[in-house]
């Protein structure tokens, strides 16, 4: 047993955490699912294990996802889960009340705000820091947001899409939809229940966004097998679904995150956007990576749109590095904060 770096970063996703440590590197990435025993109110298990029991746990036990659009909807869970990713995080290392910086949504509410920031306290941290997620994600992209000209992202998470022009080491333009890739998931649930009249799960669901799923029909046209059971006569069923089909379904969420973009272009002074224009705008989160998304957004908006690499881990990555520089950003940070 050692006592190690005392910088973590979290990325707190709707749909997944990663942690990173100091001198580490990114050592944890688990879904944010909690399995509780409804009758003693115990929590069974949480992250992946947790995750294996959606849609197949007995009717005491539920598979719960205490964070919602990109902030806690359940205070006591978070901090339950919280608590077993940064413990599961240090492994046989002892962390000397570190100091945490967590990512969380640009348009978040100083009362949500808040309720991370005490959620981390009770974890035993020494000091807490939020980072606006297309911040982080854009220093976990490689930009050079220090700079004296405009950059742009798109961080597409699992409750939330974050779009932002960045400059100086600031945010100039941002706008947060509570859209991301379970609307996308819910999307396809509702679409496939209303035309086949059958009914999937979370799981089923996600696995047809990355499969067959696409936001340009012309780069892919493929069909899968979907099982699930049949509304009218409650038995198992089996169809054939296309990717016209899921475009069909995810239309709308996609439509959402054009509009957000386009409205945060709008906004941005000329000289910033003639940047964005030369530089493209970069895409990360997991969201992002729906097959075809950068096309249909380059094709709409008149700019190159690029997928940044490795784009799930660009936000802790970049958590990692603002944690590397907090004496020149703590200023700047939301709701940056210290106790003793």
């Amino acid at each position: 047993m050692f006592r190690l770096g005392k910088d973590i970063g979290v990325d707190l996703g709707t749909a997944t955490i990663l942690v990173t440590v100091k001198g580490k590197g990114v050592v944890l990435h688990e879904p944010s699912v909690v399995a509780v025993d409804s009758d003693t109110q115990k929590v069974l298990k949480v992250g992946e294990e947790a995750r294996q029991m959606l849609g197949r746990t007995p009717l005491n036990i539920t598979a719960v996802k205490p964070l919602r659009d990109g902030v806690i909807a359940d205070f006591d869970l978070t901090e339950v889960m919280l608590k077993y990713f940064i413990t599961k995080a240090a492994g046989n290392s002892i962390f000397a009340k570190p100091r945490v910086m967590v990512c969380v949504p640009a348009g978040i509410t100083t009362v949500e705000k808040r309720a991370v920031e005490e959620a981390v306290y009770r974890t035993g941290a020494k000091a807490v820091f939020l980072i606006e997620e297309p911040r982080a994600a854009a220093l976990g992209a490689g930009l050079e947001i220090f700079e004296p000209y405009g950059n742009m992202v798109i961080d597409i998470g699992g409750g939330t899409t974050d779009v932002a022009v960045l400059s100086l080491g600031s945010i100039v333009e941002k706008d947060s939809i509570r859209v991301g890739g379970n609307r996308f998931d819910e999307s396809l649930i509702r679409y496939i229940r209303d035309k086949h009249n059958l009914m999937i799960g979370e799981r089923t669901a996600e696995e047809i966004k990355i499969k067959i799923g696409t936001a340009n029909l012309q780069s892919r046209n493929e069909t899968m097998e979907i099982r699930g059971r049949d509304i009218v006569s409650g038995l198992p069923k089996t169809i054939e679904f296309t990717s016209k089909e899921a475009y069909e379904a995810m239309e709308e969420p996609i439509h959402a995150i054009l509009r957000s973009t386009h409205k945060v272009l709008e906004k941005t002074p000329p000289e910033l956007a003639a940047d964005i224009m030369d530089k493209g705008i970069i895409m990360t989160g997991g969201g992002a990576m729906l097959h075809g998304l950068d096309i249909f957004l380059s094709e709409r908006l008149g700019t190159p749109v690029v997928l940044a690499e490795d784009p799930i881990t660009c936000v802790v990555r970049g958590t990692g590095l603002a944690l590397e520089m907090l004496d020149i950003m703590q200023d700047t940070l939301v709701g940056s904060k210290k106790s003793g």
